[in-house]
Parts: C-alpha cells; sequence; structure tokens
C-alpha cells in the first residue's frame, strides 16, 4: 500500500503550520471529507471514520465543538419526534379505516337483511347446547359449554398451525388457507348475495349469479393468494372477515357469543405475551425468519405477497416463498446467480486487489499516483455515479391486525345492533369504544415496540359499553323521550 503511506506524507507536508494561513481562533480545520461515520479523529491522520473516510477534525482554541454536538443530537431527536408522531398519527388512521369499514358492512347488513338475525334454530357443530331453556342456570350452564367447546378448537387449531408454520409446512398451510378462502369466497358469498336480492327484490337468474360469484371469487384468491393491487386485497380481506363476522352473529347463540367474546380476550392476551404463547412463538419464528405471516392471516397496510418475484433483480428483504425454492437459491454460488467479474488469483485475494502489479499498471497508465489538494477537490466537486437511495420507510413502516381481531370487533357490534333492543346508541357506544381500545393498543405498541394482543383492550371497553349503555343508558333516554324532558 505504498500509495497509501505516500499520501500520508504529503498530506503532513501540505497541512504544516505556515503564518499566511493560520486558521483564527475558535475555528476548526478539516482535512478530509467523506461519507460513513467519523471516528475518534484526534490530530493524527490514523483516526478515521468507522464506515471509510471520515471527517478528521483538528480543534482548535476556543472552538464550538461541544456545543455542534449538542445540536446535532438534539436535532435528531426533534426529527425521531416528527417520525413517530407522523407515522403514530399514520397507524391510527391506517387501522381505523378497515375496521371501521368491516364494521360497517357488518352493522348495515344486520338492520338490512333479516336472515342474520333470524333464528331459525339451526346452530354451529361447536356449539351443540341449546340456549332455550326453561330455567335461566340451565341457560348459563349451555353457555358456558358452548363457550368452552369453542375456545378449545379455537386453541387446538391455532397451536396446530404455529407447528406447522415452526416444521416448514408450508404446503399444508398454505392448502389449509385456500380451502378457506374458497369456502368464503364462494359459498358463503352466494348466501350473502342470494340474501341481498331476496331482501330488495332485485331478480336475477342463477347463471348471471354464478358468473358475479365466479368472478369475484378468483380474482379474490389471485389477490389474497398470488398477487394483486394492494387496495384490492385489503378490499377482500375485510370482506371476509365481514362475512365470517355474520356467520357467527347468525349461528352463535346470544349468551356464548358474549361469553366467547370475553374469553377469546383472555386467551389473545395469554397467547400473545406469555413466553410459551403460541400466537408468540409465530411471530417470533416469523422474525426469526425473516418472513411475514401468510397475507390470508394478517391485513397489512403495506403489500404482501405470499410467491417469490422472480422479475425482480434485487433480493427482497422478506421473502416467502417456500423452503425449499429458497434454499435452493442460497445454496447457489455467488459466480452462478450472480454475473461478476472473473475471479482473483490467491494471491490478489490477500492483499484486498491492491498489489504491486496492479499498481505499476496504474502508475503505467496514469502516471505517479499521487494526492494533493487539488485533486481531492476536483473530486468532490464531481457529480457522483451512484443513483440516489431509495426511501422505503413509507413501504416498510406497516402496520398489521389480524384478521381475527377484524372478525371479533365487527361480532361484537353485530351483536349489539342485533339484540333485542337494536338501540343505534348501544351500536353506536360499542362502535367508539373499539376505536378507543385500538388507539390505547397502538398507543402500548409505539411504547414497548413489540406485538401485542388487539381484542383485549377493545373488547372490554365494548362489553362495558354494551351493557352500560343497553342497562342504564337506554331505559334513561327512553324516560326522557316519554316525558318530553330535552337536555
Amino acid at each position: 500500500m505504498a500509495n497509501v503511506v505516500q499520501d500520508i506524507e504529503n498530506n503532513i507536508a501540505n497541512d504544516a503550520p505556515r503564518p499566511s494561513q493560520q486558521p483564527e481562533a475558535g475555528e476548526t480545520k478539516v482535512r478530509s471529507r467523506g461519507r460513513g461515520g467519523g471516528g475518534d479523529g484526534g490530530g493524527d491522520g490514523g483516526g478515521g471514520g468507522g464506515g471509510g473516510g471520515g471527517v478528521v477534525v483538528v480543534p482548535r482554541p476556543g472552538s464550538e465543538q461541544n456545543g455542534q454536538a449538542t445540536r446535532v443530537v438534539e436535532s435528531e431527536e426533534e426529527e425521531d419526534e416528527e417520525l413517530t408522531l407522523k407515522y403514530g398519527a399514520k397507524h391510527v388512521i391506517m387501522l381505523f379505516v378497515p375496521v371501521t369499514l368491516c364494521m360497517v358492512v357488518v352493522v348495515a347488513t344486520i338492520k338490512s337483511v333479516g336472515f342474520y338475525t333470524q333464528n331459525d334454530g339451526q346452530r354451529l357443530i361447536y356449539t351443540p347446547f341449546p340456549e332455550n331453556t326453561e330455567t335461566l342456570g340451565q341457560r348459563a350452564l349451555n353457555s358456558v359449554l358452548n363457550a368452552t367447546i369453542m375456545i378449545s378448537v379455537i386453541i387446538v387449531m391455532t397451536m396446530v398451525l404455529v407447528l406447522l408454520y415452526k416444521y416448514r409446512c408450508y404446503k399444508v398451510i398454505q392448502g389449509w388457507l385456500f380451502l378457506s378462502s374458497l369456502l368464503l369466497l364462494f359459498f358463503f358469498s352466494f348466501i350473502y348475495l342470494k340474501e341481498v336480492f331476496k331482501t330488495y327484490n332485485v331478480a336475477m337468474d342463477y347463471i348471471t349469479l354464478m358468473v358475479i360469484i365466479w368472478n369475484f371469487g378468483v380474482v379474490g384468491m389471485i389477490c389474497i393468494h398470488w398477487k394483486g393491487p394492494l387496495r384490492l386485497q385489503q378490499a377482500y380481506l375485510i370482506m371476509i372477515s365481514a362475512l365470517m363476522a355474520l356467520v357467527f352473529i347468525k349461528y352463535l347463540p346470544e349468551w356464548t357469543a358474549w361469553l366467547i367474546l370475553a374469553v377469546i380476550s383472555v386467551y389473545d392476551l395469554l397467547a400473545v405475551l406469555c413466553p410459551k404463547g403460541p400466537l408468540r412463538i409465530l411471530v417470533e419464528t416469523a422474525q426469526e425468519r425473516n418472513e411475514p405471516i401468510f397475507p390470508a392471516l394478517i391485513y397489512s397496510s403495506t403489500m404482501v405477497w405470499l410467491v417469490n418475484m422472480a422479475d425482480t433483480d434485487q433480493p427482497r428483504k422478506n421473502s416467502t416463498g417456500n423452503s425449499a425454492s429458497a434454499t435452493s437459491v442460497e445454496a447457489q454460488p455467488e459466480s452462478q446467480a450472480i454475473a461478476g467479474p472473473a475471479p482473483l488469483s490467491p494471491a490478489e485475494d490477500d492483499d484486498g486487489g491492491f498489489s504491486s502489479n496492479w499498481v505499476g499498471q496504474q502508475e503505467h497508465q496514469l502516471g505517479p499516483l499521487q494526492s494533493t489538494d487539488e485533486t481531492r477537490r476536483e473530486i468532490q466537486q464531481m457529480p457522483s455515479a451512484r443513483p440516489p437511495p431509495i426511501d422505503d420507510d413509507d413501504e416498510e413502516r406497516g402496520v398489521k391486525l389480524g384478521l381475527g381481531d377484524f372478525i371479533f370487533y365487527s361480532m361484537l357490534v353485530g351483536k349489539a345492533s342485533a339484540a333485542a333492543s337494536g338501540d343505534w346508541n348501544t351500536t353506536l357506544a360499542c362502535f367508539v369504544a373499539i376505536l378507543i381500545g385500538l388507539c390505547l393498543t397502538l398507543l402500548l405498541l409505539a411504547i414497548f415496540k413489540k406485538a401485542l394482543p388487539a381484542l383485549p383492550i377493545s373488547i372490554f371497553f365494548g362489553l362495558v359499553f354494551y351493557f352500560a349503555t343497553d342497562n342504564l343508558v337506554r331505559p334513561f333516554m327512553d324516560q326522557l323521550a316519554l316525558h318530553q324532558f330535552y337536555i
């Protein structure tokens, strides 16, 4: 590295103190500039930065170096606070909009379509005990048994999903989610459209209806399980969450539904926060593998694709392909995966390529390699050939919410709307309570900066607001209206 030693000697010679170039008190002298972190650089030439050519500052008497460092730290803290406020509010809006849309779809359907509120005696296989009993105690016992069976099924299915994901059984999970989406997008969508057309007295033949269902289902399967526009994928996830919530509202008995909402919140709290909780294991495993969770399970504000994108030149940060394809790509030698220069000889590898032959060849072509102030100034003024860095913070700063949270939020508001009273005050109270709980959950997420359960706070507030409004506020408002008192 003879040229480096010669460059240091020239710098020392050029930076010798001269009477005409003596800096005044309070000034600082910068020897070289470059990108990367500056080290603890003192006055010697070896005080380089951590990332390459750093800024070496020679302090002079009366310098304001400490004040400048303090101002830099303060400006960085202000930028962090601005980013936190910006993306905090953005995250709230990103989640409020889809949650509101899902609950609006459910409430509008409950208020207009009588199919989802009428009791025709049909129940889910997970709730075999009826609630139309003679005694109140028997009804309470049956609701507890139904809720126990339902929660047990949810726990077992969650553990099976976590085990499949942990042992990389991606094909099984994809098939499972594929069948679930197929059932929701085709069968339940057909029932929903048929009841809506029947309610509004819209005449339509079965062939046209089948064509509509076919296009709706196929596009949804492509957007959810393959690739598609982000807004369309989000719309389909909201729609299947609303359909699932409507199924629960119709086929779950009333007391069983309220008990399930209370118990599922406690289970969500334990499953996410406990060290051996299944949902925590699932999230930590996905983070260790640098893989996003399957898009059919998670609503994301950024694009999530389940297949590897073969038409991109750069590797993605979160590849979600199967383990076999990912291993094959990683196992390829770099000379086969990326077309690069010819391999260097072992002698050239030892000195990083700056061998004596290379130095001699460069001096023969370009002359003596010496660095002066003029050459450094010219090089610094030359435009950079590298493209500007792409700011992908907006793409990476995405918020994710499980579809189960959408389902149970909408189920709570729908049950409040489909209750015997069916009062709009109760429905709006539950709606506001869920949004307040979601906002508090996002606040805790910004504080603890780790995955948190989204159900407990919102469902707790929703249940409290429902029973308080239905049993206290609604009778009070009815009495005010009856006696024509206005507040």
